[in-house]
Order: C-alpha cells, then sequence, then structure tokens
C-alpha cells in the first residue's frame, strides 16, 4: 500500500501517517498540491492520496482526471470543518476522516483500499483448477495472457497471481487500453518529455515505470493499436522503453500480464495483432470459465455480493431464500460475474423481509432472469424470436436495437458494451453519437433508457 499524505494541519497528518506505517504503509509526503502532482507523475505513484482538507481538493481532483491519474482520494480535518467536509466529499473526496486521527479508522480505510474489491471467491473445481495453475506459475516473470468472456474475472485473477509472485511488495499497475484514446495510449504506457507535444507542460512517467519492480497489466490488449504493439514488443524483448520525446531508453524491470476477451490468433489472421507479440505474450495462458460453466461459483459469489452491498448501503444481511437460489442457478449468466453482482446489488435493494427472495432477483428492467434451457430449446427459441423481430426491419435497425439494448443491459457501460458487441469501443461512440444526432435516447453510464 503506497500512501501519499497532502499537506500537514498542524502536525495531525504526520500522526496519521505513523498510524499508517504501523499498519505497513509506505508513507510518501508531500506539502502542497503542485509538490503532490510532480510526486505522481515522477512515477512513484500512490494507491491512496490522504488530503488536508483545507487546500483545493477539487482542483486536484480536476489535475488527476486530466493527466488520467486514477487514485482514490480521502480528505481528513478538525473535526469542526464541516462545511469543508462536505465539500470536499461533493468534489469527489472518497471519504472525510476527522483529526485527531483514530488508529481503527485509518487501519479501516488502508484495508478497503488494499483489498479493491478484488477477491478471489471461488469453489468450483474449474475454477479452482485455473487458481492452482496461477498460483503454481506465480514465482516466475514469465508473462502470462489471461483469456475469457467479459466479465469472468480477467483481472481478479491477475492481481491474485501479482500478490502470489515476488514481486508481490512492489507496485501491481493496471491500464485499460480500450479506454484510452488512440493517440495518448502511447503517452500512457512510456511517458513523455515536458514538451514532447501539446499540453506536456512537464515530464510525466508512464505505467512501464511507474511499475518498475512490480507487475504491469495491459487490460484489453487487443485493442492496441498495431503501430504501438511494435513498440511494446521491443519493451518486453530487451526491456527498455523510450519516453515520448525522449533522447535515450530507460531500463525497465517488470512483469508483463495481458487480458483479452477476443480470440487473438484471429486477430493475427485478421492482421490486427502481431503475431510475434502473442507469442511474447502467451508464454502461459490462463483461461477463465464462464460462469456457466462454473455453477458451484454462483451461490458462492451471489452470498459475497449480498453482504457486500448490504454492507454497503446500510441495510440488514439476509440470506437467499431457496426459491432465490434455484433462480440464481437456472440463469445462464451472459454477462458473467459482471452481471451476476449487478444482480445481486439490486436484488439488496429490492428485497424486503428476513430473507431475499426470488422477486428480487430481476433483470435491469425489472423482469424475472433468464430460465437456462437445453441447447435444442435455446436454439429454437431465439431462432423464432429472431424471425418475428427482423421481419419488415433494416439492417439499420436491427443493428441500432441490438446496440441499444446491449447498453442497456451494461447500465450505460460503454466498454462493457463494445465488449459483448465484439467491437471497438471507438466504434460503438461513433454509433452511440450517430442515434444522438438522430435524436434517439442514448443511456448515460449508470443509466437505462426510459420505457
Amino acid at each position: 500500500m503506497r500512501l501519499l499524505i497532502v499537506g500537514t494541519l498542524g502536525g495531525q497528518l504526520t500522526t496519521a501517517s505513523k498510524i499508517a506505517m504501523q499498519r505497513g504503509a509506505q508513507v510518501t509526503h508531500a506539502d502542497g498540491i503542485e509538490n503532490a502532482l510532480t510526486i505522481l507523475r515522477s512515477g512513484r505513484g500512490a494507491d491512496l492520496l490522504m488530503v488536508d482538507v483545507n487546500l483545493d481538493i477539487a482542483g486536484l481532483l480536476d489535475s488527476l482526471q486530466n493527466e488520467r491519474v486514477h487514485v482514490p482520494l480521502v480528505a481528513c480535518g478538525v473535526e469542526t470543518d464541516a462545511d469543508a467536509a462536505v465539500s470536499a466529499i461533493r468534489a469527489g473526496a472518497k471519504e472525510y476522516i476527522p483529526l485527531p486521527p483514530d488508529p481503527d479508522l485509518i487501519a479501516a480505510v488502508l484495508a478497503a483500499v488494499a483489498q479493491d474489491r478484488g477477491e478471489l471467491i471461488y469453489r468450483d473445481e474449474a475454477m479452482a483448477a485455473v487458481v492452482r495453475l496461477a498460483e503454481q506459475i506465480a514465482p516466475s516473470d514469465a508473462s502470462v495472457l489471461i483469456t475469457g468472456e467479459s466479465g469472468t474475472g480477467k483481472e481478479v485473477i491477475a492481481k491474485h497471481l501479482h500478490h502470489c509472485s515476488r514481486r508481490a511488495s512492489k507496485p501491481f499497475i493496471s491500464i485499460n487500453c480500450a479506454a484510452i484514446p488512440e493517440q495518448l495510449l502511447e503517452s500512457e504506457l512510456f511517458g513523455h518529455e515536458k514538451g514532447a507535444f501539446t499540453g506536456a507542460v512537464a515530464r510525466r512517467i508512464g505505467k512501464f515505470e511507474e511499475a518498475d519492480g512490480g507487475t504491469l497489466l495491459l487490460d484489453e490488449i487487443s485493442e492496441m493499436d498495431v503501430r504501438l504493439q511494435a513498440k511494446l514488443l521491443r519493451a518486453l524483448q530487451e526491456r527498455v522503453i523510450d519516453r515520448v520525446g525522449g533522447t535515450r531508453p530507460v531500463p525497465v524491470n517488470i512483469r508483463i500480464l495481458a487480458t483479452s476477451n477476443r480470440d487473438l490468433a484471429e486477430s493475427v489472421r485478421e492482421g490486427t495483432f502481431r503475431e510475434d507479440l502473442l507469442f511474447r505474450l502467451n508464454v502461459v495462458n490462463l483461461r477463465l470459465p464462464p460462469l456457466r460453466q462454473r455453477p458451484g461459483d454462483i451461490l458462492e459469489l451471489a452470498g459475497f455480493f449480498a453482504e457486500h452491498y448490504s454492507k454497503a448501503n446500510g441495510v440488514p444481511s439476509r440470506p437467499l431464500s431457496e426459491e432465490a437460489r434455484e433462480s440464481l442457478l437456472a440463469n445462464p449468466w451472459p454477462g458473467n460475474v459482471r452481471e451476476l453482482e449487478n444482480t445481486m446489488h439490486r436484488a439488496v435493494l429490492l428485497a424486503f423481509g428476513d430473507e431475499i427472495g426470488a422477486d428480487a432477483i430481476r433483470m435491469p428492467d425489472g423482469s424475472p432472469l433468464a430460465v437456462s434451457t437445453g441447447p435444442a430449446e435455446r436454439a429454437a427459441q431465439a431462432a423464432e424470436a429472431v424471425s418475428r423481430s427482423f421481419v419488415g426491419r433494416t439492417v439499420a435497425d436491427v443493428e441500432r436495437d441490438l446496440i441499444l439494448d446491449t447498453l442497456d443491459h451494461c447500465l450505460g457501460n460503454r466498454t462493457h458494451a463494445a465488449k459483448i458487441l465484439g467491437i471497438s469501443i471507438r466504434t460503438l461512440r461513433n454509433k452511440l453519437n450517430q442515434y444522438t444526432d438522430e435524436g434517439v435516447s442514448v443511456p448515460g453510464p449508470g443509466e437505462v433508457r426510459a420505457t
């Protein structure tokens, strides 16, 4: 855990840092926001910012967003700073910690960040076999390609692999190659020098250098541009990188993990992914089975999510009824663990009484969960539905409804929807912009279309 403390509050934050170090955190101090930004740009990084509430927290968060630095922030202040605390939370701080600091509260915040909702929950033997292989190869420095459908938990297994490795005490840095515009991804990965391009107001250390000594996860690597793949291949082969606008190579010592929900061998055949890079990444392949192929995990995960969201929403923890358990086991879960998590979050909010009943286990539109049937019956039902829905409609109409229905299913999450549809995030955004221009209602993040 890397903790960056910003400000002093008359020495009270120094006390907080001592408590954090006693709990195992690596603590760095910055006397102000500019100094904090300099530390983050330098590649020393942080897993949590603890900031004096009297500083410009809104400005700091804006700077972090503009520089695409993703790190949670908690504000700290004396108990009389009620207005400042409210302003900090509204600006985007995750928590407010009153001072003088309470050791148990500091420990709880650090534990919550360290846990990072990355628990590895499994019981089914199909998943257990993957975990055993991950733990077997964890001590090596071999590159690992983690594959599987969207929502199966690829990043969770990547974090577990890191924590079981000899690099566990060093940083675990993740970057989503699909979520960053193509023209910015090179700078995000390799960093840049001051003046390398318009807007490069200072040297910025990239993810490769930030992960030095530890592990770098390249999430959804199939979305990376072929030109940038060549630079990544050199970094893997020679263990050196070139910052954008730099004049000399920079050595790095990292382990590379990569994830993909696409068939990269097929991408190689299509010419969108380099074969030599695939060979370099795919030293070991961890393929995560979809949730429908690991039924032993469904109730284990459902119970975990129900407990988590009960605490998060301040409602009593309740068991699943027998009917609810049967409903969960009967569903095919096309969205895998991510869909199950969203379903249980809704169920916690919708349930009443002493149990979470089957009536609370519902789809985003309020309909009951789909019941899994045999392959032949599913195929017949799908063919009939497709035939009925396609007659008298154009291809563009069908495509639009498919995209918008998928976006509804993902609660407006563009990245998730693009993965399910098998298209790039750029293509999806272009389509959605077109629909908006045509006057079609497009759900925003966290939303579904009004019905």
